[in-house]
């Protein structure tokens, strides 16, 4: 055992693992391959429309841009090298580069949990205090709520990633997971690992555990609001509001805490744990913009005004060159 004074033994190269001889491992691949370009399609999609339609900024769509945006790097920083890691059986990932794609899947997840919680924030506000909304919830509201939930999840995914740094990998470099993930690597060490385990207890309860309890918390504050409304069609009216969000915060949620909950207390086998695990973080980046462009009127009204625009200026633009023609 080194002892604190030793130098730390880092490897040039770690070895990811993947699936223990899965039959048929290259369709699934692909079918990742086909997950990740639907969601680039969709969010680029959403990041467009908010930007072009005047109507779309506002401060909930200021935080619906950061969602996108998160999703959309998460699943770059992920899907792209995963598949060709493992299509063309690139499995050795240097140091360096292990601990940066580390560092920027768990950025991207952190900031996916934090803007389902702004999101929830713009929701209760909505509801329970109808009247005061556009006082509290404004542009420059939420840009404060977005940029101080980027410096939080930089901060703590950097001390995540820099707790790596002083650990000596002096036996196997073998890392049992899909990607540079956090627990596979840092218990491969041979030195003490203790500050490893506690921060991923510590980025659990922060990153999933605190915004979930916060947005169940929130939801039963609109619970009660939705009790006082009298009439009916309101009352469905402001369910109808709220409808997107819970399926974003359902698909993000359940997924990946029931596979953390799963793995703490049975055996799961590895192949099963990538599986699950993979699906929970490429799966729902794909679905949020489908979820947000067929659920949220305002988002398809915007999108019919934009392509009415771009219809008109392309006649425009047609009529302009058989002028110019004749």
């Amino acid at each position: 055992m080194p002892s604190d004074n030793a130098t730390f033994i880092h490897h040039p190269t770690f070895y990811i693992n993947g699936f223990y001889n899965m039959p048929n491992a290259k369709y699934y691949y692909i079918f990742l391959c086909f997950v990740y370009a639907v969601t680039v399609l969709g969010n680029s999609f959403i990041m467009g429309t908010i930007y072009l339609a005047r109507s779309l900024h506002t401060a909930k769509y200021i935080a619906v841009f950061n969602l996108a945006f998160s999703d959309l790097c998460g699943s770059s920083a992920l899907i792209p090298n995963y598949a060709d890691m493992f299509l063309f059986e690139k499995q050795y990932i240097s140091y360096e580069n292990c601990l940066s794609n580390m560092f920027f899947v768990f950025l991207f997840m952190t900031l996916q949990s934090l803007t389902l919680l702004a999101l929830a924030f713009d929701r209760v506000i909505a509801i329970c205090f109808p009247l005061r909304y556009h006082a509290i919830v404004t542009k420059t509201t939420m840009s404060l709520i977005i940029g101080v939930m980027w410096v939080f999840s930089v901060c703590i995914i950097a001390l995540l990633v820099a707790l790596i740094t002083r650990l000596s990998f002096c036996r196997s470099t073998t890392v049992d997971s899909y990607f540079c993930d956090h627990g596979p690597v840092h218990r491969l060490a041979c030195n003490d690992n203790s500050p490893n385990y506690i921060m991923s207890y510590v980025c659990i309860a922060v990153v999933l555990c605190i915004p979930l309890i916060l947005i169940v918390l929130s939801y039963v504050c609109i619970g009660f609001a939705l009790l006082k409304i009298s009439h009916g069609i309101e009352r469905m009216k402001a369910m109808k509001t709220c409808t997107s969000h819970l399926i974003l915060v359902a698909i993000f949620y359940l997924p990946i805490t029931s596979t953390y909950i799963t793995a703490l207390t049975t055996y799961i086998h590895p192949n099963t744990r990538i599986i699950n695990s993979v699906l929970t973080q490429t799966i729902p980046p794909m679905l949020n913009p489908i979820l947000y462009t067929l659920k949220t009127e305002e988002v398809l009204q915007s999108i019919k005004v934009l392509y009415k625009r771009i219809k008109v200026n392309s006649a425009k633009e047609s009529s302009v060159k058989s002028i110019v023609r004749n």
